[in-house]
């Protein structure tokens, strides 16, 4: 019997499930765009955008890369330094990846995210639980990108306890999960990102549980009383508490070579750059020889022995960096992408889950250039789609069962 092999088929599923095991490791972008796209050729997915458009994240990230592209034109030096500001780019991922996911295929984009997220998680776990080590360093993933890695997981964990509230058992593995990652979490240094972690969890709880004061109280308080154990039991969280305050004392006498310190500084320069260019910005690839210039001189040099302190290619912040970039017209075509983005989520019965994530986005955004995070938003974009694509065979499923 002669059994007929779709390759094509099986050569898309494939590279969906390495694609999605390979995210969160360094370079792994190099390779897994392109494959995504060659898939997406041979699929002739591009057939269907005009289907793609009525997503409304897809228009918001169309709009901001758009305005990243023609930014050029008034840009000075736009390929200078470390263009930083091609990372935007890695939002357009999104298109081919969404399009290539259907029923058939969901399966092994899920396959690939969980066995790559849980293999980081049981190196990262390993590294700081046993090695009292930070990030997986021999990953090359920072602190900073597995602390971001693990709020997103407790996010989404959180979320699904929540959503399978009926039903106790998923219900408690899910919440367990949750609390296991904000614990390794609490074990990194990043404290933005665990403060926006927590913050999200809470703001998303809350539309659960709006109907139901007294549950949502409960449900902060265990939270509350969840940061104040986790806080007491790992010495690097107490570590960063006393850092801030000797960061403040120091900022307090004029020294900037801190961790505030040099925020406060870049975000000083970096809004009086926006206020003598506020429509438009001082275009693409511009801030960061911006910076160099202007630390020199700017309020009499007060700031002028920052570089010696710190390796400055961004502003710490999403939206003074596009506002450096574009300005006002920059700043709105971010708030967009983010509206657009949980406009998705809504659309498609997830609207919680959106509202956590956008959240955890904008205010991890105000201490850093969150959503050029390589790894980090490569996979809030996968995580996005196959939410997406879950949420409707999901529906299509009940559909067909009441017809």
């Amino acid at each position: 019997m002669h059994i007929h092999y779709n390759w094509n088929e099986i050569l898309i599923r494939v590279i969906l499930f390495l694609f999605c095991l390979t995210i969160l490791l360094n370079k792994a972008n190099i390779f897994g765009f392109p494959l995504v796209i060659f898939a997406w050729i041979i699929d002739q997915g591009y057939r269907d955008f005009s289907i793609l458009l009525n997503e409304p994240f897809v228009k918001g990230i169309l709009a901001l890369c758009a305005l990243i592209g023609i930014g050029l034109l008034w840009s000075e030096y736009p390929f200078f330094g470390h263009m930083k500001w091609r990372k935007y780019f890695i939002l357009l991922i999104f298109i081919p990846f969404f399009s290539l996911l259907n029923k058939e295929r969901l399966l092994w984009a899920i396959a690939g995210l969980l066995m790559g997220y849980f293999s980081i998680l049981l190196i990262g776990g390993f590294e700081s639980l046993i090695l009292s080590e930070q990030g997986i360093p021999q990953l090359n993933i920072s602190y900073l990108s597995f602390s971001a890695q693990l709020g997103i997981g407790a996010i989404l964990s959180i979320y699904l306890a929540q959503a399978n509230s009926e039903n106790k058992e998923k219900a408690l593995f899910f919440m367990m999960l949750g609390i296991v990652l904000l614990f390794l979490q609490f074990t990194q240094n990043a404290r933005a990102v665990l403060l926006a972690t927590l913050i999200a969890i809470a703001v998303m709880t809350w539309f659960f549980y709006s109907k139901n004061i007294k549950k949502y109280a409960f449900f902060l308080i265990s939270l509350l009383m969840i940061t104040v154990i986790f806080s007491t039991i790992t010495p690097i969280f107490r570590d960063r508490l006393i850092q801030i305050k000797d960061d403040v004392i120091e900022f307090h006498q004029g020294n900037y070579n801190t961790s505030i310190g040099s925020r406060v500084a870049l975000w000083d320069i970096g809004i009086d750059g926006i206020r003598k260019s506020p429509l438009l910005g001082h275009g693409t690839g511009t801030p960061e020889i911006y910076f160099q210039k202007e630390v020199k001189v700017y309020k009499d040099g007060q700031y002028k022995n920052l570089p010696n302190f710190l390796e400055v290619t961004h502003y710490h912040n999403d939206w003074i960096e596009i506002g450096m970039h574009l300005g006002i017209v920059g700043i709105f075509a971010l708030g967009f992408l983010l509206w657009s983005w949980y406009q998705t989520f809504k659309v498609h019965a997830l609207r919680n889950l959106g509202i956590g994530l956008m959240c955890y986005i904008f205010i991890a955004g105000l201490t850093d250039t969150f959503i050029i995070f390589s790894r980090i938003s490569t996979f809030l974009l996968v995580v996005t789609a196959i939410s997406i694509c879950w949420s409707k065979q999901q529906h299509d499923d009940k559909k067909t069962m009441v017809s």
